[in-house]
């Protein structure tokens, strides 16, 4: 990277990277496309990669990468729950990101990945970091796989896209394949971590992989991002698989809740019966995004001694605040049905809301449109549909 180049990219660290890409320079010596690359990478490090985005010198990739790369939170998230050990290897490693804040907890690291230019700047970047315990190898994560004694850790995250660029969901249509690896991975290291799509039926893959000893289904800030699988050879058989739901906050606070699963479950399924009355309920709560992806909610009725307001609506009441409950919290100032009269009557003297629906009749934008509210405000009005089947407004507040 010439001197040019550096100066380009200093200049214009704030500017509209489209129009610069539109516009060109007149200088020969400035390398354009790596500027660009700069340029977008540092402005989408500011929020995905905090720390890294403060220091002058990392390199970032094409825009693709720093698209399917772990966020600075997330990476935090897995160093905090992998443990330690003297080797780590990720085979499918990327940027970088998830080595980088991983590897501290080993005293050495392989960082395996089989594009060229990635490796190049991941080399740059950890000299930078101060890594100097990862070894980057340019190499198919497979091909080493085969020819790896022992680990202590193997983190892998397929890719999901196939020849086409499509997103692909299932552990199979991944690449590498993990289902046709499992052995052999699980022979070769004390554990393996898997990230997978967040679209995924976390129960059945747990199914396909079997040898599960925990799930972590991580949102960031209510957001779900990431699948997270332990496997280990060790396991013991019919023990409960650990499965923890948590949601990152920006605030540098999380939200986790955590159950024991076994394969045929039951309390985390099937709801309970806790009988609520619209007279005295006063607080509604709404599940985190990991909660609603886990389907956990007869645990948080147990847990929390909640009711649910009809099981496919997965939205809970109670007659007192639950400060540590793992979602959103509002205090319930007026309830109404959909009739006209009660309708006009709750509705007087408001003209915005934030308006959620689950399990109810209409979108969104219709029953906007249908009670003339504009969006905003401090208001949130949950539309739903509780037992009995009756559908119901909740208007509410919320709690901080």
């Amino acid at each position: 990277m010439n001197q040019a180049t550096i100066d380009f990219i200093r200049e214009h660290a704030e500017a509209n990277v489209r129009q610069l890409a539109l516009q060109g320079t007149k200088n020969p010596e400035v390398d354009m496309p790596f500027a660009l690359d700069q340029i977008a990478g540092r402005q989408k490090a500011k929020t995905k990669l905090p720390s890294w985005a403060a220091i002058d010198g990392i390199i970032y990739p094409s825009h693709l990468s720093m698209e399917q790369c772990s966020s600075e939170q997330t990476a935090r998230y897995k160093a905090s729950i992998v443990g330690k050990g003297p080797l780590m290897v990720d085979l499918t490693a990327g940027f970088g990101v998830d080595m980088a804040f991983v590897s501290p907890n080993f005293q050495r690291a392989i960082h395996v990945e089989r594009q060229a230019p990635l490796c190049a700047i991941s080399l740059e970047n950890f000299k930078l970091l101060g890594l100097d315990h990862i070894n980057v190898v340019c190499a198919d994560g497979v091909e080493y796989l085969h020819q790896l004694d022992h680990a202590d850790l193997i983190y892998l995250d397929p890719a999901r896209r196939d020849n086409h660029g499509g997103r692909t969901y299932g552990i199979a249509d991944c690449t590498p394949n993990v289902l046709e690896l499992r052995d052999e991975l699980l022979q070769k290291a004390d554990r393996v971590m898997l990230k997978l799509s967040p679209m995924l039926d976390w129960r059945k893959a747990v199914e396909d992989l079997g040898n599960v000893s925990e799930v972590h289904i991580v949102s960031v800030d209510n957001e779900c991002k990431e699948l997270l699988l332990v496997i280990s050879e060790k396991l013991i058989v019919n023990s409960d698989i650990k499965v923890v739901c948590v949601n990152l906050l920006s605030n540098g606070s999380k939200e986790a809740f955590e159950f024991p699963y076994r394969k045929s479950p039951i309390s985390d399924t099937s709801p309970m019966t806790i009988h609520y009355s619209l007279f005295t309920i006063h607080f509604l709560f709404e599940p985190n995004a990991s909660i609603m992806k886990a389907g956990c909610f007869a645990l948080l009725e147990q847990r929390f001694k909640v009711a649910q307001l009809e099981k496919n609506s997965h939205l809970f009441v109670s007659d007192k605040d639950i400060v540590d409950f793992p979602g959103r919290r509002f205090i319930i100032e007026k309830t109404t049905s959909l009739n006209k009269r009660e309708l006009k009557s709750a509705l007087t003297g408001i003209e915005c809301a934030n308006i959620t629906v689950r399990n109810f009749p209409m979108s969104v934008a219709e029953l906007r449109k249908r009670l003339k509210l504009k969006e905003g405000g401090d208001l949130y009005l949950f539309a739903t549909t509780i037992a009995g089947h009756q559908h119901q407004l909740f208007l509410c507040r919320k709690v901080e």
